[in-house]
C-alpha cells in the first residue's frame, strides 16, 4: 500500500453493501427475481413532481452549502408539515436534520453520543 497515504485511509475496505447490490443485480442480468433492500434505492424512477421541485431549486440557486448546516429552512417546514399531514406527528424545525443519506445519519447519531474507546 501506499506509505504516503494514512493508516486510517489503508484501512477502508469496499462497501459491504455495494457489494450485495452488485451481487443483486448480477442476479437479476441471470434473470433471477430479487428484491434488494441493501443500498436502499427505490424501485422506481422519482417521481414527476421531486424532479420539478429539484430543477426549481437549481434554477433558484440553491446550490451552496446551507445555513444552519442542518438544513434549508424551507426543505425542514415541508418535512414538518408532511409529518404532520401525513402521519400526524409533530416535529419542530429544530428537530429536522436535513442529510445526504442513512448511512452519514446515522454515522453522525453515534458520533453525537460515543465517544472514542467506548463500546456500543
Amino acid at each position: 500500500m501506499n506509505e504516503r497515504l494514512s493508516a486510517y485511509i489503508q484501512a477502508v475496505a469496499p462497501s459491504p453493501t455495494m457489494a450485495i447490490t452488485a451481487k443483486a443485480n448480477a442476479l437479476r442480468r441471470e434473470g433471477v427475481d430479487v428484491i434488494a433492500l441493501s443500498a436502499g434505492e427505490p424501485d422506481f424512477d422519482t417521481p414527476e413532481h421531486i424532479k420539478d421541485a429539484a430543477k426549481r431549486a437549481l434554477d433558484e440557486g440553491f446550490t451552496k452549502y446551507t445555513s444552519p448546516p442542518s438544513g434549508i429552512l424551507e426543505l425542514k417546514e415541508a418535512v414538518c408539515a408532511k409529518f404532520d399531514g401525513d402521519n400526524g406527528l409533530a416535529y419542530g424545525i429544530d428537530e429536522v436534520v436535513i442529510n445526504n443519506g442513512a448511512k452519514h445519519c446515522l454515522a453522525l447519531a453515534v458520533a453525537a453520543v460515543i465517544n472514542p474507546g467506548e463500546e456500543m
